[in-house]
């Protein structure tokens, strides 16, 4: 299986000012806390804690950026959505990530994650609505695929695709399982292609 190897942890940022100069390529993984943006983005990288994996919701509160090779980045934002911080934290990391989002230019495409059995919540909308003007490329992985059986997950699929079709053109969606591996490759191709895509 094709995978990200030798990625390692390059820098991380709280506030705009703390984030790298604008070079190279950075794809960015966004999603609802507890989504499993964690575990897609160790599995990418076929590394057990590269990013920190929690069953808390919202303990990443940096946008964390993981080096593949010089000038190629993956990049961790903060979950959004439910989350054991005070409403401040919350507040600026919505300023942060709507800011990275909407005027990063070193951003290539935007991998967002959703758990398969709650998919399109408001906050992923939303999402798509802050960075879908730009143009640029979105990958939904459809994560804890394995929680469902192959019928339930791909009328899901089927579901969700539909409802790209007509609002978000842009937009390519799969099914995806850290556990099983269902996906990864398909995942590994998408982004390895954004990275390759000059």
């Amino acid at each position: 299986m094709p995978l990200f190897h030798n990625v390692s942890f390059f820098t991380s940022a709280y506030e705009e000012r703390d984030l790298p100069p604008p070079a190279g390529v950075e794809i960015a993984f966004a999603g609802r806390s507890n989504a499993g943006k964690s575990s897609v983005i160790n599995t990418l990288t076929n590394q057990n804690r590269l990013a920190f994996v929690s069953k808390t919701p919202g303990r990443t509160q940096h946008i964390n950026f993981f080096q593949v090779n010089t000038g190629k980045f993956l990049v961790d934002l903060p979950g959004y959505g439910y989350a054991k911080v005070p409403a401040s934290v919350i507040q600026h990391w919505q300023k942060v990530l709507e800011n990275y989002l909407q005027t990063r230019q070193s951003l290539k495409g935007l991998i967002l994650i959703m758990d398969i059995r709650h998919p399109l919540k408001t906050l992923d909308i939303r999402m798509l609505d802050w960075f879908t003007p730009r143009g640029k490329a979105v990958h939904i992985l459809l994560t804890k695929a394995d929680k469902l059986s192959k019928q339930q997950a791909n009328s899901t699929l089927k579901e969700v695709n539909t409802y790209l079709g007509t609002a978000y053109s842009n937009c390519s969606v799969q099914l995806f399982s850290s556990q099983s591996a269902l996906g990864v490759d398909t995942a590994f191709s998408v982004i390895d292609g954004w990275f390759n895509d000059e």
